[in-house]
């Protein structure tokens, strides 16, 4: 009987060959190629499948089938003989006696690309096949042969678990007495990067991975061989091995699919890394100078670097794009596009700074070591970054004032022309109109030219720069070449203003007074180092050498 139904098969599929022959010869109308098919399936294994149409969806189909099948397979007065062939003209139907099973039309044919004639015959030759073996299969010898196979492996299994659980705890009696005193703490001289402990944890982790990866396969292919014996879970052992290794597979089948990308990948990395080195030493040679262009500053050229290197890593993205695997899946452009909408709401305060950054550096406002003024602020610039700019201020202090900020207000830069002009220091007196003005300009050269640290050339002038009410607003301007310096020019020069001013007996007026005073607002030459200020008087260095206490003496000798 089953050569019969072999041979059947056979002839079944010589025909199907021929066909496809012919097919070749005489190609079949266009068949749409997103047609929605279902298998028919009988105790797990797949005979067809067979399409569907709007109003009958290929699942209902093949369900249906399905019943019909089980429903002949189960009836003994059946026989096998009996399920036959019937052309119906626009219709072949596959029926058991006047059971109809299914039905083809001439769409199922154009799907195969083969003669309804030609799919019938391989059809009705699967279905024969899938009956002899369902009734097979549910004979009372093939279940007594299938319990039978069952216990055995059910006896085997508890054998092979409890010979895998002996083997394994000789072999951690075997690591613990051989390696765990062998496993030492991974240092580097007094830097301990890994301890003992750890190391001897993670192989101990990596070893029971490796036990229950055993355990699983020796499990899941007991549980797969006795489902088999049985007709009604031998579907459940079929889908069981591809449970366990279907994710295996397509891991596999995705990497293989991927390896012409990744190898372009790789290639376009490399290329890009060689292309990033040479356009850093081009860089490296335009800021140390060996190469030069004109209206060019080598302080431009790690910028610059920046720049270019920013733009070869987002041509090199783009390029890459379709060839990163899983780039053309709706969930790597949802997560792209959710990036991109997180980076562009909350960067474009950094995206700001960065852009004034960049934009600073080439406006040659200020570099490293010049000391200006933004806003409110004053200090030296000791590092230019991309967001922000450090100052160092005259009381030691960092001040970090973003770029954006630098790049929308006004920056007073103190060093830029000082290198070469110098630069002028000027402050402001307000002196009765009582005191000629010739007076009180030579008072201000005198008291410029006592101070040390400006700059003899140019020479110093003073601007009268307004007639008040009750004063003239005298300004002193001086040159200086020390930047740094300005607090401490200033207070000297503060100073011997006031000194000058004593000298002579001239008043330095308010803004703004009620009358002049019966005497005038002078410091007396006498008074000019009362206490403690007498250690400051030039012929107290000298007493210092043999006095115990300058302060004591110069005090008493007031």
């Amino acid at each position: 009987m089953s050569f019969r139904y072999a041979s059947l098969a056979v002839f079944a599929a010589i025909l199907v060959l021929g066909e496809g022959l012919r097919a070749q010869e005489a190609p079949p109308p266009a068949v749409e190629q997103a047609v929605a098919t279902a298998p028919v399936d009988l105790d797990g294994a797949v005979l067809f499948r067979i399409r569907g149409v709007s109003s009958f969806p290929a699942e209902a189909r093949a369900a249906g089938i399905r019943e019909r099948l089980i429903a002949v397979a189960s009836d003994p007065s059946v026989t096998v003989d009996s399920i036959r062939v019937v052309d119906e003209g626009d219709v072949t139907r596959i029926v058991a006696g006047e059971t109809p099973i299914l039905g083809l039309v001439d769409a199922d044919a154009v799907l195969e690309q083969l003669r309804r004639p030609t799919l019938a015959a391989a059809h009705l030759a699967k279905i024969r096949e899938a009956v002899t073996e369902y009734r097979d299969a549910r004979s009372p010898a093939a279940l007594r042969r299938g319990a039978l196979n069952a216990f055995g492996a059910t006896l085997a299994f508890a054998a092979i678990v409890a010979l895998l659980v002996w083997l394994w705890r000789l072999f951690d009696r075997f690591l613990l007495h051989r390696l765990q005193a062998r496993v030492h703490a991974v240092e580097i001289q007094s830097l301990e990067l890994m301890r003992a402990e750890r190391i001897w944890a993670a192989l101990r982790g990596g070893l029971l991975a490796v036990r229950t990866l055993v355990f699983l396969a020796v499990a899941l292919i007991y549980f797969g061989f006795v489902l088999a014996q049985f007709p009604r879970t031998r579907g459940m052992s079929r889908n069981l091995g591809d449970l366990a290794l279907g994710p295996l597979n397509t891991i596999m089948s995705g990497i293989m699919a991927s390896i012409p990308s990744l190898v372009f990948l790789a290639v376009l990395f490399f290329v890009v890394r060689f292309s990033l080195r040479l356009i850093r030493l081009f860089f490296q040679a335009v800021e140390h100078r060996r190469v030069k262009f004109e209206n060019f500053d080598a302080e431009w050229a790690q910028p610059t670097y920046k720049i270019v290197r920013i733009g070869v890593v987002a041509f090199a993205l783009i390029v890459a794009y379709p060839y990163i695997p899983g780039s053309d899946s709706a969930a790597f452009r949802g997560v792209s596009l959710f990036i991109g909408v997180l980076f562009s709401l909350g960067s474009s305060a950094a995206i700001s700074n960065i852009i004034a950054g960049y934009m600073m550096t080439y406006r040659r406002a200020f570099k490293l070591g010049d000391r200006i003024k933004v806003g409110d602020a004053v200090g030296e610039v000791i590092q230019m970054r991309l967001q922000v700019t450090h100052l160092r201020s005259f009381k030691n202090e960092e001040l970090i004032i973003p770029n954006s900020q630098i790049l929308n207000g006004e920056v007073l830069n103190y060093s830029s022309l000082a290198r070469t002009r110098g630069l002028i220091l000027h402050t402001q007196v307000g002196i009765g109109y009582e005191t000629p003005w010739r007076q009180v300009e030579a008072m201000l050269l005198m008291a410029a030219e006592r101070t040390d640290g400006l700059n003899k050339e140019p020479s110093p002038f003073v601007l009268e720069k307004a007639l008040g009410d009750f004063a003239v607003t005298y300004e002193l301007n001086v040159y200086c070449d020390n930047v740094p310096a300005m607090p401490q020019l200033y207070s000297q020069l503060h100073r011997n203003i006031l000194d000058v001013f004593n000298e002579f007996g001239v008043q330095i007026m308010t803004p703004a007074y009620e009358g002049d005073p019966a005497e005038p607002k002078l410091v007396r030459p006498d008074s000019w180092y009362s206490s403690p200020a007498v250690q400051s008087r030039p012929e107290a260095a000298s007493e210092s050498r043999t006095t115990a206490s300058p302060y004591v003496s110069a005090t008493t000798r007031t």
